[in-house]
């Protein structure tokens, strides 16, 4: 790291305590919106940890189509994405230790399930009302947290 960006870092690092805390109020506003939706499963931290949610991750159910979940948020300007569509153990680097698909199947199936939605500090309670709106649409239902609008 040079000096310029040691710079720049430093007073970044001032600020990650709110941006976290932005973050952790996001993946609450998700939770609401987007909690008890049929296909779904939200993430959980796991019991006395503290999430900075660099990721919302979100398992789109079996039977479902991620990929076409993903294309339909994308088509309505959202986005998502997938982080880690190859499980390690089926990367390229890991070839010589000999591991075929099937090997690890829990691993295998989360690469097909999950699906990360938009999350930052400055994401607004109106984005994500639209990210759940899409996402249920895509789902074939209505997000249970998202706001009825009128007319609808």
């Amino acid at each position: 790291m040079d000096a310029l960006q040691a710079v720049i870092l430093r007073a970044k690092l001032r600020r990650l305590p709110a941006w976290n805390a932005a973050r952790r109020a996001a993946a609450a506003r998700y939770d609401a919106l987007l909690g008890g939706l049929d296909g779904l499963t939200l993430p959980r931290p796991a019991p006395g940890n503290e999430h900075v949610w660099h990721l919302y991750a979100v398992r789109i159910g079996p039977g479902r189509d991620r990929d076409a979940v993903l294309a339909a948020l994308r088509a309505a300007g959202i986005g998502a994405g997938v982080h880690y569509p190859v499980p390690v153990h089926l990367q390229p680097a890991f070839r010589p230790l000999g591991y075929r698909e099937g090997a690890f199947p829990v691993a295998e199936r989360a690469a097909r399930e999950l699906l990360s939605l938009p999350l930052y500090p400055q994401i607004t309670e109106a984005q994500q009302v639209r990210v759940a709106e899409v996402l249920a649409g895509a789902l074939g239902g209505r997000a249970p947290g998202a706001e009825v609008r009128p007319g609808e």
